[in-house]
């Protein structure tokens, strides 16, 4: 069978194609992550897709400009199609002026493309990747991560988390489930290992990581909640059943303590 191109898509004119330029969006340690930027605020994402770095223009006026920002992988998400109308002449800041195609809009947050790009550029002319990007999948509605990816492949920061806990397949996972987690700090690398054999379990400790983001933990507390909020990464390092005694499960987050040194250079008191 016959991969579905990009372009098949969006049908763009062969001079169109020529007056086109793809940006795919990473994560880099300044700005964050532009997927969980899409879930909280998509608006905020013209920011990267217009951005100037020091002496090299992103786009010239009148260019089609595509924005991908990736998911995982080789698997990217379409968040924007605009047109540059004006060249502000900026470097190291938002360098032009744009208009949303509205065209395409209905594409936007649902279209999902694999591209393997070996470029270190990471704006490309379209004529040179449009029939290397094959469409993977149009999502129902915008992406937002709702379904859960197996215990052994969660890692998602505060805000991602705050947006999943009580979507259906992660309640389920979660609340089912006894367990050893991490938390790690971006900021300084430091991590904090806690265990879930309460009510709810890890579903139960991890709401209450967002209702205060501290969830009782003494060294946690000496933290601001916006610091949390903008530095926490969340994931699962052991899970068990919920019929196991507690006594293995805070046996085990001893061990993980000891391991990682988390009482040492950590946020374990």
């Amino acid at each position: 069978m016959n991969d579905i191109k990009l372009n098949d898509i969006l049908r763009l004119t062969e001079s169109e194609i020529k007056n086109t330029k793809i940006r795919f969006n990473i994560p880099n340690k300044a700005a964050g992550n532009p997927l969980e930027i899409f879930k909280n605020n998509r608006e905020e994402l013209q920011i990267w897709q217009f951005w100037n770095y020091a002496r090299r223009k992103s786009f010239t006026e009148g260019n089609i400009a595509v924005g991908f920002i990736r998911i995982e992988g080789d698997k990217w998400l379409l968040f924007d199609i605009s047109r540059v109308t004006k060249d502000l002449n900026l470097f190291n800041a938002v360098g032009y002026e744009h208009e949303k195609i509205e065209h395409y809009e209905k594409f936007c947050g649902r279209l999902i493309i694999q591209y393997k790009n070996k470029d270190m550029n990471l704006v490309r002319l379209a004529e040179s990747v449009l029939n290397k990007c094959n469409i993977l999948q149009i999502l129902d509605g915008a992406f937002d991560n709702d379904l859960f990816p197996g215990y052994e492949n969660v890692n998602i920061s505060w805000h991602e988390l705050k947006n999943v806990i009580n979507k259906d397949s992660w309640k389920t996972a979660l609340e089912n489930q006894k367990g050893v987690y991490l938390i790690t700090d971006k900021s300084n690398g430091k991590m904090y290992v806690g265990s879930a054999y309460g009510n709810n379990m890890i579903h139960g400790r991890w709401s209450d990581y967002i209702n205060n983001g501290h969830g009782g933990n003494i060294d946690l507390k000496e933290l601001s909640f916006e610091h949390i909020q903008n530095n926490f990464y969340y994931s699962i390092l052991d899970i068990f059943k919920s019929t196991i005694d507690d006594k293995t499960i805070i046996k085990r987050e001893s061990w993980w303590k000891n391991t990682l040194l988390t009482r040492k250079f950590g946020y374990n008191n």
